[in-house]
């Protein structure tokens, strides 16, 4: 009995994280629209107040709030798939550093449960582990856009996530002991994934490497094992009209809208599938206000190679057929 109740709870717990996910923006908007016509309206028209005079507050970065990333459910999260940690060395703390994260995969599930969580230890030290970066403060780089999005962007800041916007970043790295996490691949990777294939959207992404450069902080590549096998996707055609409505939309609004299913065909529910989340060793740079396209080219493809070997030396025991190479598209 207890085995099948801890294995509804794990569920269960990935389920509030999906709909968190994928309804709580609109879904809060409706409800303040909904209690404007009602004795309530008072609450709405203050949040309206505090909202817009609160606008440019995310730029500011995350508004941590570690009883929110310590939640009990959160344990349940990580041990549904089981998500865990390797570290290759320990990031010191006083410093700042930037994690680039691959792959995004649907739902970026492996960054989300070993950074942002406390599930995996990044909070209080409760796993053997001590979580992915103990003493430093993670920060997660998401869309801007959710950040406009009434309550749905107050949860992101308490959770620890900011805009991926440059003013953000370098007020997340001007501070000490920060560990700042962008999914560099973003919505054209997640439009990519395919269960079983490694690929990763980096060859053209730069920007991440002269925000480095520019702050002297050390980048530390992530990679997580099996984030492509947690969700199925349609194979479409690359001329398809699907495709190109995919890609039309992600133009427009910065993301694209993915077909995607899980257990059951419920796209709320992934498959438990392990997911191994590896923290590479740091790539030292330089600290250049205004580096220069060869220099950002040059720790670029260093950054590559680095990932790449990272790849090589942790395929074969998460699962990966030695055949199987690292895509760098």
């Amino acid at each position: 009995m207890a085995p099948t109740l801890g294995s509804a709870l794990q569920a269960l717990s990935v389920v509030q994280w999906m709909l968190t996910f994928l309804f709580l923006g609109p879904g809060s908007v409706l409800a303040l629209l909904l209690l404007l016509r009602t004795r309530l309206w008072i609450v709405p028209v203050t949040y309206a107040g505090w909202w817009l005079w609160d606008w440019h507050g995310p730029e500011r970065g995350p508004r941590h709030w570690d009883w929110l990333r310590n939640w009990r459910i959160w344990d349940h999260f990580c041990d549904y798939f089981p998500i865990t940690v390797i570290r290759e060395c320990p990031l010191p703390p006083g410093r700042s550093y930037i994690l680039p994260a691959h792959p995004h995969g649907i739902s970026c599930i492996g960054v989300f449960g070993a950074f942002v969580t406390g599930g995996c230890g990044a909070w209080g030290d409760p796993k053997p582990l001590g979580g992915p970066c103990p003493g430093l403060r993670p920060n997660l780089a998401a869309l801007e856009g959710l950040f406009r999005l009434p309550l749905y962007r107050e949860y992101a800041m308490a959770a620890g996530l900011c805009p991926v916007s440059q003013r953000c970043l370098d007020s997340v790295l001007a501070r000490p002991s920060q560990a700042l996490l962008i999914m560099v691949g973003g919505a054209a990777e997640a439009l990519e994934g395919t269960p079983g294939r490694h690929r990763v959207t980096l060859r053209r992404r730069r920007g991440f490497v002269r925000l480095a450069l520019r702050h002297g902080a050390p980048l530390v590549p992530v990679y997580v094992f099996g984030e492509q096998d947690a969700f199925r996707t349609p194979v479409l055609a690359e001329r398809s009209l699907l495709r190109h409505l995919q890609r039309g939309l992600k133009r427009i609004l910065g993301f694209a809208p993915c077909l995607f299913w899980g257990r059951g065909g419920l796209p709320v529910l992934p498959f438990r599938v392990p997911l191994t989340v590896v923290v590479g060793t740091p790539l030292e740079v330089p600290r250049v206000p205004r580096p220069s396209p060869e220099l950002v080219a040059h720790y670029h493809g260093l950054y590559v190679q680095r990932l790449q070997e990272l790849f090589e030396r942790h395929k074969v025991a998460c699962g990966v057929s030695p055949e199987t190479p690292l895509i760098i598209a």
